[in-house]
């Protein structure tokens, strides 16, 4: 049975997930139906502007993403800061971007004259609001029934397009953000419809490194901030160009089909995330399989289940053997 939300999100451990949604049996979100020749490619670029879109809304930065023949991978980051210090005309005007909201809502940002009791629902809706700009779950819902409403409108059906509830993994520390991250922008390489990182198409290491060779960061995506960091640091704390050798380094084994040797200069990258070379080749190839509902050190597992409630955890064995240097 799928667990409640608020049993996979706990922000005071975590505001790094990965999330996933898979279409239904037969159904294409991307790809070539070999039945019948008929092309689904063009449904890509709906999932990216969509994605481009709400990362513009939502106080959600995304990390990194793939979207495949017949599902997507999105790693996201919640910025509750940053839903915090907007005004309320502001959290009105975002969520107006993507819903009608109310006819008081809209009364409000036309700067219409409320009465007391009307300026008390308002105010009541924009914390409404303020919270769901910051919820995964809203996030996923302005993405996926978006995207179902288009494919089901262009096959002339309707009906379930989606499996079912977007799948979600919280990531407990920065081990656990990096090799998931690679484990994503790594999809297309794995499912041998691409030969190397940056010929992989509706992908966050496409876009990363197509701004890099302009020396800049993709606007749409989570920025690397190199090794430094401090309290108030936002981003992802790692070097970019590190970042950039160990998963082209991770494609290149996987393009000859064989598990081969981390290259040296890969190595220090890895010890400093705390991940043997041994070890590194199958995270990035079988993350979802060896991780389910949290991905961490097994201290902040237990915390993380502690958290939301739950006494079985999840994992622990698997975080022992796996995500170490050892």
């Amino acid at each position: 049975m799928p667990k409640p939300r608020g049993q996979q999100i706990s922000l005071c451990d975590t505001r790094y997930y990965h999330v996933s949604s898979r279409v239904v049996r037969k159904a294409y979100l991307c790809g070539i139906d070999k039945s019948n020749g008929k092309s689904y490619e063009h449904r890509r670029d709906w999932v990216a502007r969509r994605i481009e879109h709400l990362a513009s809304v939502f106080a959600i930065d995304i990390c990194a993403y793939a979207v495949m023949h017949n599902h997507l991978h999105l790693v996201l980051y919640v910025d509750v800061e940053q839903a915090q210090t907007w005004s309320d005309m502001e959290v009105i005007r975002r969520w107006h971007a993507l819903f009608r909201g109310t006819y008081l809502t809209r009364l409000f940002v036309n700067q219409e004259t409320l009465l007391s009791c009307e300026r008390a629902t308002v105010q009541s809706s924009i914390e409404i609001y303020r919270q769901r700009l910051m919820d995964i779950s809203w996030f996923m819902r302005a993405l996926n029934e978006y995207i179902a409403r288009k494919a089901n409108a262009e096959d002339e059906c309707t009906g379930r397009f989606w499996e079912g509830r977007f799948k979600s993994q919280a990531l407990l520390d920065e081990t656990a953000l990096l090799t998931c991250m690679a484990y994503v922008d790594l999809n297309p390489v794995r499912a041998k419809i691409a030969t190397t990182p940056e010929q992989s198409d509706f992908t966050s290491i496409q876009q990363r490194i197509k701004a890099a060779i302009n020396g800049k960061q993709p606007a749409m995506l989570a920025k690397f901030t190199g090794n430094q960091r401090s309290d108030n640091s936002k981003g992802i704390h790692f070097d970019l160009a590190d970042y950039f050798a160990l998963v082209d380094t991770t494609g290149r084994i996987m393009r000859e089909d064989k598990p081969g040797v981390i290259d040296p200069s890969s190595q220090p990258i890895l010890s400093r995330i705390k991940v043997s070379p041994e070890n590194w080749f199958k995270i990035a190839t079988e993350f979802e399989c060896i991780f389910t509902r949290a991905v961490g050190t097994p201290q902040s597992l237990s915390n993380f289940y502690q958290n939301i409630g739950l006494s079985r955890r999840h994992g622990i064995a698997n975080s022992q053997r796996w995500l170490s240097s050892g």
